[in-house]
């Protein structure tokens, strides 16, 4: 890959991760306020006033100014939970890596190199690119007459070294988005909290006598707050482990083929 296009693609990520959470933001911002805070969701068709009996929407409203950068949070997640299966989908390519790395030992232990770039070219996705880089080092050099034997072994390894290093940051791409949401939304949900206990603390000192509904009702929807942080850090912690877990899953097979294609030339030149 070309510094160019790599570049490219960077600039293109970023202005990805910027555009999805600003409409994740003017989503949030208009279920806000033209669903959630629609006049026929309250008494008297006043948002100001008490929710109908049963309307979730109503109630999620009362929760406050908060509530869309909350639910900001939530819809970013799911933008890039979205973002990362069609990723990591690409990454393995078209067929199961297992099937594929156990193909690719064989077709390599008989000495089949043709046939085992081909069927990188078939699989296609993150180990099939570094595979296909280790192999065509292999083809070029398997009859260099010129270098010796450790030297052929190194330049092998470094592709596979290069062509790893130009699939890994795909693959672990955005995992700081994740990461990062599961720490704030949390403490974005309690800031909403707090902001709304004080108000109906303050609305009940003002109003000179003990309203224990009107009390009752200031902390339910403060409340709200609370529990869409954890439902936000929740999701974002599981998506977090789970994207992570497949990562690794690919890493470890790169390293694995790569290993198994070295280790192969390494004897073929003993031959």
């Amino acid at each position: 890959m070309s510094k160019k296009g790599s570049t490219f693609k960077e600039v293109f990520a970023s202005v990805f991760a910027t555009g999805a959470i600003l409409v994740a933001f003017a989503v949030s911002l208009y279920l806000f306020i033209y669903i959630m805070g629609s006049p026929v969701n309250f008494e008297g068709g006043n948002p100001a006033g008490h929710p109908l009996p049963g309307n979730y929407l109503a109630i999620i409203y009362k929760g406050g100014v908060i509530v869309p950068i909350l639910m900001t949070c939530v819809l970013t997640l799911l933008f890039f939970t979205f973002e990362r299966f069609i990723t990591l989908g690409r990454a393995q390519g078209k067929g199961r890596l297992n099937s594929f790395v156990r193909n690719l030992q064989n077709l390599m232990n008989e000495g089949k190199i043709d046939e085992a770039l081909a069927a990188c070219d078939k699989q296609q996705g993150s180990l099939a690119n570094v595979m296909r880089a280790g192999l065509t080092r292999y083809n070029d050099l398997k009859n260099d007459k010129e270098l010796e034997k450790d030297q052929k072994i190194l330049s092998v390894q470094k592709s596979l070294e290069e062509a790893t290093a130009l699939e890994l940051p795909m693959l672990g791409k955005n995992m700081i988005i994740f990461s990062t949401l599961a720490s704030i939304s949390v403490l974005i949900g309690l800031i909403g909290t707090v902001l709304g206990m004080i108000k109906a603390f303050a609305a009940l000192a003002q109003s000179g006598a003990p309203d224990a509904l009107a009390l009752a009702t200031g902390i339910s929807e403060a409340l709200i707050n609370t529990a869409f942080g954890i439902t936000g850090s929740t999701i974002a912690i599981v998506m977090y482990n789970y994207f992570s877990s497949k990562v690794d899953g690919y890493t470890f097979k790169i390293d694995e083929a790569g290993f198994s294609l070295t280790q192969t030339f390494a004897a073929s030149l003993k031959n």
